[in-house]
């Protein structure tokens, strides 16, 4: 498997950032630039990864595809073939995006997010972005989130299956998932339930941590990983059995020295379980 993450020192040049990434102890990275960068520049990047056997793990969308405003739906869905574009252009594990949301907050909660429509809406808006594109080297993806599709495995296995595309591929984020007491004091089991039943399906994971607080009525807050009690041996495990290109990447954190800690401790933690990252 691979590790990466935000790369906090200035760079100039594609060689200076591959070297950076290398620095900061990542055998992955994030691709710097969006499609709309120069050609040069794109290509600048992608050579430089090859070159220093860095993997180009995810590029990201990150807008609203099921926006209720026509026009913004409509740029959103061409931002998203343009990145599925690039994202295949460099060889990237995937390109990943949320699914959508009714909300007026593009990632936001809405009451019709988990209606038969919404999962309709997404498969017919994936299938159009991935038709596109037909993706030879990636893969379109979607992150789970807590308030919308897909929010569990289960419903994962049901896009996949509905989607029925060869350039639709897994991204999984634990952290998202766990929005219940209940699912926190066994996200080792629910990690490997993820892990069972999408396999080597997962292209890209993300690496943070969560924590219950005492607060009515449930509050639970992201964190460093190592400071919260995300089961970081069991996601380590599952990793592990995926191939080698499968990419964790750490992300959400706003201080370089977070990204420093966090990657001793998951470096630590491999070491212990004999996992090479």
């Amino acid at each position: 498997m691979r590790f990466g993450g935000f790369i906090f020192k200035k760079w100039n040049t594609p060689e200076e950032w591959a070297q950076a990434a290398k620095d900061a102890g990542y055998s992955a990275v994030y691709f710097p630039v969006d499609y709309t960068a120069p050609q040069s520049i794109i290509d600048g990047y992608k050579n430089a990864a090859a070159e220093n056997d860095l993997v180009i793990c995810e590029i990201g969308v990150w807008n609203n595809t099921l926006d209720r405003d026509a026009a913004k739906r409509e740029a959103n869905v061409t931002r998203a073939i343009h990145q599925l574009e690039l994202a295949d252009y460099v060889g990237a594990n995937c390109c990943v995006n949320i699914a959508g949301s009714y909300s007026t907050q593009w990632d936001g909660p809405y009451k019709d997010n988990f209606t038969r429509r919404a999962f309709e809406e997404i498969v017919s808006t994936t299938q159009r972005i991935i038709d596109a594109v037909n993706p030879q080297k990636t893969a379109y993806s979607l992150e789970p989130m807590p308030w919308m599709y897909p929010d569990t495995a289960d419903s994962y296995v049901e896009l996949i299956k509905a989607i029925d595309r060869k350039g639709f591929a897994a991204h999984l984020d634990p952290v998202n998932i766990i929005c219940s007491p209940q699912l926190y004091y066994k996200n080792g089991e629910v990690i490997e339930e993820w892990f069972r039943k999408l396999g080597t399906q997962i292209k890209s994971c993300h690496a943070k941590d969560i924590r219950l607080s005492g607060k009515l009525t449930v509050h639970l807050d992201e964190c460093r990983p190592g400071l919260g009690e995300l089961d970081y041996e069991t996601y380590l495990r599952c990793m592990a059995k995926l191939d080698d290109r499968a990419c964790m990447m750490l992300e959400h954190m706003t201080e370089e020295v977070d990204y420093i800690e966090a990657t001793k401790h998951i470096k630590a933690l491999a070491k212990k379980l004999d996992i090479k990252l």
